[in-house]
Order: C-alpha cells, then sequence, then structure tokens
C-alpha cells in the first residue's frame, strides 16, 4: 500500500456517503462507494436545507442541479395549538451572504448526489469486519470478499456498523422523540415553513415544489405506536388551522424514533466517521443532512493534500477533519438539546415568551452555522 491517490472505500450511499464521494473526486480521489441495502427509491419524504446547506452543495459544486428543486423557503413561522402567532424568523436576514433555505423531496437530493458522486455504487455489499493495519485497514465483507483500503470512512447513519466495528461506540441512544412524516397532495395552500408548539408535541408543514407538502410532526417518547397514522390524528386533531385539513389529506404516515450519537472520537487508525454515524442529533434543528454535507466539504479539503498513505500522513488529515468540524456539531447537538427542553414548558409561560422574543431567540440557534466551514 502507500503512494497517491489513495484507497478509499465509503460504507453507505445516503446523503453522507454520496457528498463525501462527491467531495473526493473533486480533489482527485477515486473512492469506492458500498451500500447494504439494495437501490431503492427513498419513502415519499420531505427535507429542509437551511442556508449552510446550501453553502456546502455549492462548495461541492451541485447547487445549479439542485436549484430548479423543491421550492425556497423565505420564513420560518411558528404558531401556537390554536394556530395562532407567535414570532417568525426571516430566513433572507439569518442567512445573508450565507445561501437560501430550500424544501425538496429527499429522494431529488438524493438523485443529485448520487449522479454527482460518479463512479459506482455496489448494494449489497455489507462490512462484516475490520483489521487495522499500520498503513491502512484489511475489510472483510459478509460474502467473503477481502480488500485493503488506505482509508474506511463509516457514512452508514446513526445505527453505524462502521462504529461499532471500528470501537469508536456503541449504539446510538433514544433521543426521546417520536417523529412522524408524510407528504400531502392537494392539500391546503401553504407557501411557508409553518410549525404549531404544543407542549410535548410539535407539527409542521413545508411546501416541497408540485403541489406537496411535507408534513413532520414529534412527541416526546420512545415507544412506535401500532398504528402512526392513528396516533398522528389522535395528538394533533385538538390542533388549530391548518392541521386539520392535513390530517384529512395524509395518505400514508411512517413513523420513527429519534437518535442521538456523541462520541469521544470519530476516527481510529484508518476508519473515520461522517455524519449521523458521528454525530445523529434529534432533527429539531434540520441540520442533518447540513451537517453532512459540511462533513464531505472539510474532510476532502483535510485529505486533498495528503501525498502519500504512509508516515501518518491519513491519520493527521483526520485529526484536522475532526478538530474543524467538532465545534460546529457539538453547537448543533446543543442548541437541539436547548429547543427540545422548551417542548416541557407549559404553552402559558413560554409562548408569551416566544411572542415577545421568539424570533430572535430561535434564529440565535444558528449564528455559529452562519460563519464560514
Amino acid at each position: 500500500m502507500g503512494g497517491f491517490p489513495l484507497r478509499i472505500l465509503i460504507v453507505g450511499a445516503g446523503i453522507a456517503g454520496l457528498a463525501v464521494a462527491r467531495a473526493l473526486r473533486m480533489v482527485g480521489l477515486r473512492p469506492d462507494v458500498t451500500e447494504k441495502l439494495p437501490p431503492a427509491g427513498y419513502a415519499d419524504s420531505g427535507l429542509y436545507l437551511p442556508g449552510n446547506a446550501a453553502r456546502a452543495l455549492r462548495r461541492l459544486g451541485l447547487d445549479g442541479p439542485v436549484r430548479p428543486l423543491g421550492q425556497l423557503i423565505h420564513r420560518q413561522r411558528f404558531l401556537d395549538v390554536a394556530g395562532d402567532p407567535l414570532c417568525e424568523v426571516h430566513l433572507g436576514a439569518l442567512w445573508a451572504g450565507v445561501g437560501e433555505c430550500r424544501a425538496l423531496p429527499r429522494a431529488e437530493l438524493h438523485r443529485v448526489l448520487l449522479t454527482g458522486a460518479g463512479g459506482e455504487v455496489r448494494y449489497g455489499v455489507e462490512v462484516g469486519g475490520i483489521e487495522l493495519l499500520p498503513d491502512g485497514v484489511g475489510v472483510t465483507f459478509t460474502d467473503g470478499g477481502t480488500a485493503e483500503y488506505d482509508l474506511l470512512i463509516g457514512a452508514d447513519g446513526s445505527g453505524s456498523s462502521i462504529r461499532s466495528i471500528a470501537a469508536l461506540g456503541g449504539p446510538a441512544r433514544p433521543a426521546g422523540q417520536v417523529v412522524y412524516r408524510g407528504v400531502v397532495r392537494g392539500g391546503p395552500r401553504i407557501t411557508e415553513w409553518t410549525a404549531l408548539l404544543g407542549q410535548r408535541a410539535s407539527f409542521l408543514v413545508m411546501p416541497i415544489g408540485g403541489g406537496r407538502l411535507y408534513c413532520y410532526a414529534d412527541e416526546a417518547g420512545t415507544e412506535l405506536p401500532a398504528d402512526p397514522g392513528a396516533r398522528l390524528r389522535e395528538l394533533f386533531e385538538p390542533y388549530g388551522s391548518p392541521v386539520p385539513k392535513l390530517l384529512d389529506a395524509l395518505d400514508e404516515v411512517c413513523a420513527e424514533r429519534t437518535d442521538e450519537v456523541d462520541l469521544g472520537r470519530w476516527s481510529h487508525g484508518r476508519v473515520v466517521l461522517v455524519g449521523d454515524a458521528a454525530h445523529a442529533t434529534a432533527p429539531t434543528l434540520s441540520q442533518g443532512a447540513a451537517m453532512a454535507l459540511e462533513d464531505a466539504v472539510v474532510l476532502a479539503e483535510s485529505l486533498s493534500g495528503t501525498a502519500s498513505a504512509t508516515a501518518g500522513g491519513v491519520e493527521a488529515a483526520l485529526a484536522r477533519y475532526e478538530s474543524r468540524r467538532r465545534p460546529r456539531t457539538r453547537w448543533v447537538r446543543d442548541r437541539t438539546r436547548d429547543r427540545n427542553r422548551t417542548r416541557d414548558v407549559s404553552p402559558a409561560l413560554r409562548d408569551p415568551l416566544l411572542r415577545g422574543r421568539g424570533g430572535r431567540i430561535f434564529g440565535e440557534h444558528y449564528r455559529l452555522l452562519v460563519d464560514p466551514l
């Protein structure tokens, strides 16, 4: 082994893995990408990309293909349970000079990243074991195949098997929320990101283009309901407009637990984690995709000057990557926990505060993320 270009394996072909593949190709590297699942479309779901995600896509040269997709979001509207205004965040001012905010179907972003990654994804391939070598990583696949790489990148989500195999951490911890997702076609006309805040529960809707609305709701807890649609209606039927019409229009609802990953280190030898595998949080700030895209940019920059797979060059690059990324991912984790703690506050106490200072409070959660990578 040794020499340039580095032999790199990316495990996982979601947003994080494909973004890393794209970023590495832009600095002259040609990674292999594997995905344990077969190629399949995403469930009918939406995604909100804040301004820092747009900046990262620009750095990846993918802002052009994303621009026609979905719908620009200009403000976030927070309402109380009855549907009366609490506060607003004006996104053009918040993300000025950084990037536009956009909501779109998750599958459409995935297609852009898959095309941008170049090369072929090997589907149905799973890593069964690894061996940390002096200048690389020995990989055994579950089909019995073996290979050696200069670097292995775990981009396999909050339930990462690479994290466990590389002794970087155990299972993700429950973040204490159950979330519900669905897409409405032909529902009420909604043009902005709109959230209704209850106690220990909230309901969010945003337009994602083509007359579609993405609905996201959550409640405190960890138990998945037997019938997500029935539970969603039970929770949110008492909410004000536009929630009743959205509930009537939702055909299919999926439910899942939220996870949090908080690790002491992200790399071990020549194995490194990116995206949710390294730093998953509850999706309260809509930063999961943004953090993965930023990881990709910074990891590729850190590796771009590594002219040899020997003499500690890769390990030094991984240390640079982690030192640059930790402050931002820690900020997202801490602000997510801050905002989630407000769920336990009585609306009688919380709502007057939000009517007075909510826009500033919610905008402040993104302050560090406006800064350059």
